[in-house]
């Protein structure tokens, strides 16, 4: 069965700052779809992130970028397997330079969240999968 894939592309100021900032959140780059304009940074099988710099960014929309430290352009969601991955994750961004932000606690479902170097939002989010409905 074909899977979809998302390609998130978010304008950085600094290219080299997000590749460091990623990496040490454990995530890999694919050096083949990186530059100095760009990396390519792999979430998972199906999520990749692009970090463009603002100048490369601008070459593919003709709209004023967003600061997202200002301005809310998107909430990005990740899955986490349990309630610890949301915490390491949350905390290794907040050690990597991020910034924390609020958590949510509901029992079932439990999630945290973090800015990026560029303010870009991204919120880590655990469900129970007993209640989960199908």
């Amino acid at each position: 069965m074909y899977q979809q894939m998302i390609f998130v592309n978010l304008a950085v100021d600094n290219v080299e700052a997000s590749k460091k900032f990623f990496t040490e959140l454990g995530y890999t780059i694919n050096p083949q779809f990186s530059s100095d304009e760009c990396v390519c940074v792999v979430i998972s099988d199906t999520i990749i992130a692009m970090m463009l710099s603002k100048q490369h960014y601008a070459t593919f929309t003709q709209k004023e970028i967003a600061d997202a430290t200002k301005t809310s352009e998107v909430l990005l969601c990740l899955s986490a397997e349990s309630r610890e991955k949301v915490d390491e994750l949350v905390d290794a961004a907040v050690a990597a330079g991020g910034t924390a932000g609020k958590t949510q606690d509901y029992g079932q479902m439990y999630g945290r969240a973090f800015d990026d170097l560029d303010g870009h939002t991204w919120e880590v989010m655990w469900m129970d999968p007993a209640a989960v409905q199908n």
